[in-house]
């Protein structure tokens, strides 16, 4: 297989200024792609790039890491209805570490290079960049962004100089990474294009020469229509501190038939042979979830290790009552991160649990979960006002309100 066929039948195709997608199997040339610091974490929707990338380097493409120090400093307006807030230069600083250590670590066992773009624009004279840079970019061109005119309309909010020359910024890096490293394509998602697309504009204006841009579509879930990567908690970081993995691996297993086989040819490096066994199996049996168990136990292995999979997938088994509590002592402190913990007697009163735990909001809404059959005891409905000795194993018990894994907590003997 072809890398243009690989990145069609993964769905990696969007927009490219290639004439024909085979061009990539011409010629193996020096990419690079780039993220900006807004925080000290990627996003789901960055790893999706990022899996494309590795399918560069995987065909013998020579990748550059970007981290937008400099950029970062300002702030991609695009899709921004209104000013972001500058962050400081500490903040970024801190961003551009974390966002470099999870590159080191996706790209492990590969070679690349991470750079800094405020490296080269930190000792740029405004002066200088004016004549050398602005100079060749025509306002109509800039005036014509989609997000400048959004908020430059009746409903805008306006846009600040330093957010209007947000694509200008990002364009020179195309140029820099050009003129210093030869690198004659830039990766991006389906929202960077025009971004991207202004520093095939430089390079030709400036240095003569010619460049690629090959973006990305944004994953949307097929479900809501509405972007993919976001949970009820906001979105799904691939930073353990911000996302557990256990609630990062739930966030997989959890996704709906109808997009898993889409996110399984995005988000993990399974042949198409395989997702095609894989389909197969699910179709014939789609309540065992199991395109959903295996997609949460590939991407959650790629992104924190197989070992810290293992315990979110036992832990979420545990959460869903597919193992009992006291058959996983061993991811008993990985559940203390998930859910509350509170102490109570062998016969202690089951609404004061509730209310403890924050299950429920009042003693008469817990009685009401009661007598309305959504209250389990390790995965056992339970229509009584107190527990039992025989609740706790080890000292435990398992208490749910509904189905969801966070509506959970254990409840320790005193």
């Amino acid at each position: 297989m072809t890398l243009s066929e690989e990145l069609s039948w993964r769905g990696f195709v969007n927009q490219t200024t290639f004439k024909d997608i085979t061009e990539l199997d011409k010629q193996k040339r020096t990419f690079y792609w780039g993220v900006d610091p807004s925080a000290n974490s990627m996003q789901i929707g960055n790893f999706a790039a990022a899996m494309m990338a590795r399918h560069f380097i995987d065909y013998g493409y020579t990748p550059i890491l970007l981290v937008g120090g400099a950029t970062g400093l300002i702030g991609d307006p695009d899709g921004k209805k209104v000013e972001r807030d500058l962050k400081s230069v500490e903040e970024v600083e801190a961003n551009v570490r974390g966002i470099s250590d999870q590159f080191k670590r996706i790209f492990a066992g590969k070679s690349f290079d991470i750079v800094n773009n405020y490296d080269w624009f930190k000792d740029m004279n405004y002066m200088t960049f004016l004549r050398e840079v602005g100079k060749h970019v025509p306002m109509r061109q800039m005036l014509g962004r989609e997000f400048v005119q959004s908020r430059l309309g009746e409903d805008g909010a306006g846009i600040s100089y330093a957010e209007f020359s947000y694509s200008l910024i990002q364009g020179y890096d195309f140029l820099h990474l050009y003129q210093a490293k030869d690198a004659t394509l830039q990766l991006c998602g389906a929202d960077q294009w025009g971004n991207s697309i202004a520093g095939v504009d430089l390079i030709r204006r400036i240095a003569g020469g010619e460049a690629h841009v090959w973006s990305t579509p944004l994953v949307i879930n097929k479900s809501t229509g509405i972007k993919f990567g976001k949970s009820e908690a906001g979105a799904i970081w691939l930073d353990a501190e911000k996302t557990s993995p256990t609630e990062f691996y739930q966030f997989w297993i959890n996704c709906d038939d109808l997009g898993v086989i889409d996110y399984m040819k995005i988000y993990t490096f399974l042949t198409q042979e395989e997702i095609e066994t894989i389909k197969r199996q699910h179709e014939e049996n789609p309540g065992l979830r199991f395109a959903q168990t295996r997609l949460a136990e590939e991407v959650t292995t790629l992104v924190h290790g197989k070992d810290l999979m293992l315990l979110a997938k036992k832990a979420t088994e545990v959460l869903t009552g597919k193992v009992l509590l006291d058959e996983a002592e061993e991811v008993i402190e990985n559940l203390r991160r998930e859910i509350p913990f509170a102490k109570t007697h062998e016969t202690g009163s089951i609404i004061a649990a509730l209310v403890e735990t924050g299950l429920a909001v009042s003693n008469g809404e817990a009685r009401r979960l009661i007598q309305s059959n959504a209250i389990s005891v390790n995965g056992d409905k339970i229509q009584r006002d107190n527990f039992q000795p025989s609740d706790f194993r080890r000292g435990r018990a398992l208490i749910r309100r509904g189905k969801a894994y966070k509506d959970s907590a254990v409840l320790e003997t005193a």
